[in-house]
């Protein structure tokens, strides 16, 4: 656990005392690789160059929005994101989970509440990781490789999020059965899992555009009404 605090945070908030505040609790958890950004430009600067391994960003900033940063973001990264957002909007929460995100808090918030999240999150991406092998298998013209977090297929690579890659590997792990979409929840979630159901279907989703050559007709990760998923891979 102790080297997860070696992380490097990113803060993006045009708040001066916001990011200030985000800082001084994350320091008092035992953080200190932390960088500040601004705006969208002063961000990507610092994720081409000093590559952080999880970012907080602001929905809304002077020279963008936190939505089109994350866009960028994932052109050359799949670090795990936590949005932080005065708009509670369902659409803007389904928005910016299907982008890629792995957490959305919404303004005024508790310190302590990002701190525990951002602990989830960094555990569950690195710490798991960390300790097992993970497995490379193909859905018919795609290579998916869970210890890389990629897609290959002739469209080229995508990475998978955190939060896509903790599903397709609960979904392998069981590859052939159903697992019921409580089951995945609480895979990705935990025991907080309650109310996820419409971002599951969010994330399921984008892994269906990532290994299916028609997502709308998908043959490898298939919905069983009203019980859950199951992926169906082609033993070699």
């Amino acid at each position: 656990m102790e080297d997860l605090k070696h992380k490097k945070l990113l803060i993006v908030e045009d708040e001066y005392e916001i990011r200030q505040m985000v800082d001084r609790f994350l320091r008092k958890e035992g953080y200190f690789r932390i960088f500040h950004a601004a705006d969208c430009k002063e961000a990507l600067e610092i994720c081409r160059s000093d590559k952080p391994d999880i970012a907080i960003l602001d929905v809304m900033l002077p020279d963008g929005d936190g939505f089109a940063l994350l866009t960028s973001i994932r052109r050359f990264s799949s670090m795990p994101v936590l949005f932080l957002s005065a708009r509670g909007e369902d659409e803007d929460r389904l928005l910016g989970l299907g982008l890629g995100a792995d957490d959305y808090m919404v303004k005024p918030f508790l310190p302590r509440e990002l701190v525990l999240r951002l602990n989830i999150i960094l555990r569950r991406v690195y710490a798991s990781s960390a300790v097992e092998h993970l497995p490379v298998f193909r859905l018919g013209d795609c290579i998916v490789d869970l210890e890389g977090a990629v897609v290959r297929s002739d469209r080229g690579e995508q990475a998978l999020t955190a939060k896509e890659h903790a599903l397709l590997a609960k979904l392998y792990s069981e590859r052939g059965r159903i697992i019921t979409s409580d089951a995945l929840c609480q895979t990705v979630w935990g025991d907080d899992y309650f109310g996820y159901e419409n971002t599951l279907m969010v994330h399921i989703r984008r892994i269906r555009e990532k290994i299916e050559t028609n997502p709308s007709s998908p043959v490898h990760l298939i919905t069983v009404r009203g019980l859950g998923y199951k992926l169906l891979v082609k033993e070699e």
